[in-house]
């Protein structure tokens, strides 16, 4: 086999390996070298003539193409979409899997009925200003240390370039509260401490009051200026987090529904087949999810941009829909005030790995939210409480989008890579699947899941999806994932900034 058709419809197919020119395809001849993962032209196609791929326009030819020439950047061209929006006409039912032949992992219990995978110690600053009293503190608790403690992950440090020099209320404001919120109460959390300096914008004590937080043995605050300097405040944070370990000790894995995973479901480094091997596989994952009354949490709004129609025939009902369209409007006026354009993504990564434009590249990343309805529409970082297949608005920026989702509730994140990625997350581990076999080899030591085994050994798109499921159980019950494995998730916290640095 040279290249994948994705459907009959389509007038471009993807190269699977380099193909000279004059290479057979279908009914026509290449002419000239197309690169691995890049698009070839099955028919003419005439100048503003749409691109077919997915059996969805995934841009126009700003010049005639000739059957069997290269379809890329250099001719095939972005218009932004118009797009006519259904709700709730593709609806497929999901058969829940009986409560007493679901799923479990082993998983900690909170207080509050939440279910967490890990159980860590954070260290959540509400500005930048901390954020090295924050590091030195959460520095201290060095593995020899913690090693008494066997059933704590680690202390964690959460900091940020942002908290101050922004207005006090809007987007902005909102979206780091939310943020604070959401770490402060993560169930993967057993125990916080929010460190401050005193006089920033973004005041721990309206965190607390809003939201109704409360100090107690495992959940502590304090501020740089009360305590009276960096030196004291370190000092102090030291106590307070070494006064916290015996207690987050005593949790204990216990065995809980699969029903309480929650699952960031990401991408990034994409390639040409990342909509072809790893998202499909990662969407059926989350169907299996779904099945067993879990979450999957789709996010990325620019990212699905193009794609928001397919999505909003699955919405369970209209107003879902049409939140989903309202981020959509949103997106379209942030990058113009910005000067920018939703074709900004993809990035020259992707274009390299044959991805074109956006509309392109969204068609494939929106195939990791599976065929389940869509059940909920969310802020940034805004509490997911819907069960079944969500969407959380975010930047296509993979740390940023991570920091909502999780924030959000996730407990678990998988992250779908074609170029390579060497992301990790804290306090919900991530789990990273190869689009293609070459990266996953050449990558090894970051890779979990190889997908591209989809193309390179017949192995069906159910199977692999299975394969990611079952990882999720074992990633969940504390099986380490690759980039968990290797420390990473420390630097990989940060919150959206939006609205002006004043």
């Amino acid at each position: 086999m040279q290249c994948v058709r994705l459907d009959p419809s389509d007038n471009v197919v993807t190269a699977i390996r380099p193909l000279e020119a004059g290479t057979p395809i279908e009914t026509v001849l290449t002419t000239q070298l197309i690169p691995s993962g890049h698009k070839v032209a099955t028919a003419d196609i005439a100048q503003g003539a749409p691109v077919y791929k997915y059996a969805q326009v995934i841009g126009y030819a700003s010049q005639d193409i000739a059957a069997g020439a290269h379809v890329h950047t250099h001719n095939l061209a972005f218009r932004a979409t118009d797009a006519t929006y259904e709700y709730a006409t593709d609806l497929r039912p999901v058969t829940p899997v009986p409560e007493d032949q679901r799923d479990t992992f082993m998983g900690y219990h909170r207080e509050n009925g939440s279910v967490g995978t890990r159980n860590y110690i954070a260290i959540v600053t509400s500005v930048n200003c901390s954020a090295t009293a924050a590091r030195m503190i959460a520095d201290h608790f060095t593995p020899e240390r913690l090693a008494e403690y066997p059933n704590v992950d680690g202390v964690a440090a959460f900091v940020h370039g942002t908290g101050c020099g922004m207005a006090g209320d809007g987007d902005g404001f909102e979206a780091l509260q939310r943020v604070m919120w959401g770490y402060a109460r993560h169930p993967n959390h057993g125990g916080v401490l929010m460190v401050g300096l005193g006089c920033e914008m973004n005041q721990i004590d309206w965190l607390l009051e809003a939201y109704g937080l409360k100090q107690g043995p495992l959940f502590h605050t304090m501020n740089i200026q009360n305590v009276a300097g960096l030196r004291r405040t370190v000092e102090l944070g030291i106590e307070k987090v070494a006064a916290m370990l015996p207690i987050a000790n005593q949790a204990q894995r216990t065995p809980c529904p699969a029903s309480e995973l929650k699952v960031a479901l990401q991408c990034g480094g994409s390639d040409a087949w990342s909509g072809i091997t790893a998202n499909p596989a990662l969407g059926y994952a989350c169907d299996l999810l779904v099945a067993q009354g879990g979450t999957g949490v789709l996010a990325e709004t620019p990212e699905i941009y193009g794609a928001e129609h397919l999505l909003t025939r699955r919405a369970a009902e209209r107003p879902v829909g049409e939140k989903l369209v309202g981020l959509i409007k949103w997106w379209e006026n942030y990058t113009a005030r910005n000067n920018g354009s939703m074709d900004n993504n993809p990035s020259p990564g992707n274009k390299k790995g044959g991805l074109t434009t956006i509309l392109e590249k969204s068609l494939g990343a929106a195939a990791k939210g599976g065929t389940t309805p869509l059940t909920g529409v969310y802020k940034y970082a805004e509490p997911v409480t819907a069960r079944g297949f969500t969407f959380m608005d975010s930047p296509g920026y993979d740390p940023a989008s991570v920091t909502g989702q999780i924030a959000g509730g996730c407990n678990l994140v998988c992250f779908t890579t074609g170029r390579g990625s060497a992301f990790g997350s804290k306090p919900s581990p991530t789990i990273k699947v190869a689009t293609n076999t070459e990266m996953a080899r050449r990558m090894s030591e970051d890779m979990d899941i190889d997908a591209g085994t989809i193309l390179g050994e017949g192995v069906s798109v159910a199977e692999k999806g299975r394969e990611i499921y079952e990882l999720f159980l074992a990633v969940a019950s504390g099986e380490a994932s690759k980039s968990e494995a290797q420390g990473l998730g420390d630097y990989e916290f940060v919150p959206w900034q939006i609205g002006a640095v004043m």
